[in-house]
């Protein structure tokens, strides 16, 4: 039955939307998904430098993040991983490493994993490009449902950030709403936003709102690739996007 489950679950992942699905998966060894530990931090290390294929020299840090993300009343979470050193080693080997650091070593070297409480399973890595100079931060709101939380994933890209909204479907994350967090930093023209989250009448699914807000200044002798501003709520509403449930996406009257 477990072996069933296992195959069940990561058909389910290698079946998800083109955006998120992990490309070149490895073939999963039974036998080792059977002596998986039940501690989480540990099991989580495994599966990360197993499946990343991360040498026992390399530093990378991972964070394990903990919440109710398919409303089954067990514990879930995102791991969230980031390889900086192996994004400066590339660097440092590439034909033109000024240029790598020109366009803030964007790559490859940050991911997530969803860990699915109920069946102790952890899902194939998910891989955000962006910038390894900042890890990926993630923060949960109720957004598809009341019965669970969803994912609000924030990764940046030189002087940008974006959200990403995820919820869980079918055992796998799945991509729903993707907007810019702060733009132009350390530019004459920065733009920020934020979101603002609000019951819909007619939809379980809650309206998510673009507000306006302060953009963000840099302080003098700050890395416009590495500072992290605090952005404000907004205050003048830009865009309103409601789910379309035909379609399984937000779309907005302004589309």
């Amino acid at each position: 039955m477990t072996k069933l489950l296992t195959l069940l679950f990561f058909g389910l992942v290698l079946t998800s939307c083109d955006e998120t699905k992990p490309k070149d998966v490895p073939i999963i060894d039974e036998s080792q998904i059977e002596e998986r530990p039940q501690d989480l931090e540990t099991y989580a290390k495994r599966h990360v430098t197993s499946y990343l294929r991360i040498p026992a020299n390399e530093k990378f840090t991972m964070s394990i993040h903990r919440a109710n993300l398919d409303g089954d009343e067990k514990e879930d979470a995102i791991i969230l991983v980031n390889r900086q050193q192996f994004a400066m080693d590339e660097a440092a080997s590439s034909p033109n490493p000024a240029k790598r650091a020109e366009m803030g070593f964007m790559g490859n070297y940050n991911h997530f994993f969803y860990y699915d409480g109920g069946m102790h399973l952890i899902s194939p890595a998910f891989t955000i490009p962006s910038s390894p100079l900042l890890p990926l931060t993630v923060e949960f709101k109720s957004i598809s449902s009341p019965n669970h939380d969803d994912v609000v994933l924030v990764y940046r890209i030189r002087n940008a950030a974006y959200y990403d909204l995820y919820t869980i479907r079918e055992h796998t994350p799945r991509r729903i709403f993707q907007w810019k967090q702060f733009d132009g930093l350390g530019t004459a023209n920065p733009e920020a936003y934020s979101l603002e989250i609000r019951n819909n009448e007619k939809s379980p699914y809650k309206d998510i709102l673009v507000m306006e807000t302060t953009a963000p200044s840099l302080p003098k002798d700050s890395n416009s690739f590495t500072y992290v501003p605090r952005i404000e709520p907004g205050k003048k509403e830009l865009y309103r996007f409601f789910y379309l449930k035909k379609e399984q996406k937000y779309v907005t009257e302004r589309n």
